[in-house]
Parts: structure tokens; sequence; C-alpha cells
């Protein structure tokens, strides 16, 4: 898989394909088809849109088969990717600005290790953010709104309906608290004691 830009937009058919949320952390995804491309097929992210690059002899079920094939690259490759603080600062800045026009402001943002029954806290008269580290690893739209969750608490400190509006400016919010209800499910889930032999 690469991240190479498309050359020539003359070149490209354009078709966009909305995918399951199962199958993508993107709300959409742009197949673009090249007579340029003969067998590689590359994606890469465009704003809150994944682009995939295909030949454009590719069958249909062909393309299908290969837009699941390269979210799941891309996923995992921002799975990998873990932020500092310095990075994790600059982030709630940036989703500040996005979504609450800069009004939260915070004064630090950072990992902690001793948070295991929550994602995130706020300490709004501190100005201060902490972040579980069990996030370290998640979809990055996932950190964002538990980011964007915290930051709001710095605008609204409950959870009443003007701060639950605030957070309908994110757009991933089903989508990520459906993510984090799993990832609670699961760690609920009875371990199963390992087959003889293994």
């Amino acid at each position: 898989m690469s991240a190479d830009q498309p050359h020539s937009a003359e070149s490209q058919q354009r078709s966009v394909t909305r995918l399951t949320p199962r199958s993508s952390a993107t709300s959409a995804v742009e197949v673009r088809r090249s007579a340029r491309r003969s067998r590689t097929v590359s994606a890469y992210r465009e704003g809150d849109r994944t682009i995939v690059l295909i030949p454009a002899r590719m069958s249909e079920a062909e393309e299908q088969r290969w837009v699941t094939v390269m979210l799941d690259k891309l996923a995992a490759q921002e799975s990998k990717r873990t932020l500092g603080d310095a990075e994790l600062t600059e982030r709630a800045e940036r989703l500040s600005e996005q979504y609450f026009d800069g009004r939260a402001r915070p004064t630090s943002v950072r990992w902690v290790t001793n948070q295991n029954t929550r994602w995130g806290s706020c300490t709004p008269a501190e100005g201060s953010i902490r972040l579980s580290h069990r996030l370290q690893g998640m979809p990055e739209y996932v950190v964002d709104y538990v980011l964007v969750h915290e930051l709001a608490h710095l605008l609204v400190p409950g959870h009443g309906p003007r701060f639950w509006r605030l957070l309908e400016a994110y757009p991933r919010t089903e989508r990520a608290r459906g993510y984090l209800e799993g990832v609670v499910a699961a760690d609920r889930l009875p371990h199963l004691p390992a087959a003889r032999g293994e």
C-alpha cells in the first residue's frame, strides 16, 4: 500500500461509496479509478474522507474487497501511532478551534496511567485535561472524541443538555461512544480457559 497522490484528475473516475460503520472509521470513502494503474491499490486520508486509488479495470466486487482491505490497513497504521503529551496538547488546541471556535483553552493535556474506570477527566478550575493511557492505540476519531468531550467540560462543567448540544458539533460522537462501549463490554466478557495443549 502506498500513499501516492493522484497525478491527473483527467485519468480519474470518481465515485463515492458509503460503507457500514464496521468497515470504516470515516463517514465516506471515495474510490478513484485510474487507467494508468495496472495492479497497485493505495489509500490515504483526506480530512474526514478516505481516498482509495484502484485500477480502472477492476470489477465492483474487487473494488469492494480492496476498499475493505485498505481501510483495515489504514486503521492498523493509525492505531500504532501514539501521541506524546505535546502532540496531545496540539491536537486539543486544533479540536477546540474546529469545534468550539477556540473558546475551550486547556492549560495542560496529558496521558495518565491512574484512570482505569474513565476515559478522560477535566478539572475546569485548573484547565487541565487528562486522558487514560488505555486510549493509546485506539482509532484517532475515538481519542478525538474523548478530547472534545473533555474540552466541552471547560465550557460546561456538567453533563446537562447544554453540554450534549456542544458535543453535537463533533460528527463522530455516536460512533466513538459505540466503540468505547464495545471495549467496555469486551472487557467484561468471561475469559475462557485455554484448551489443553496450547
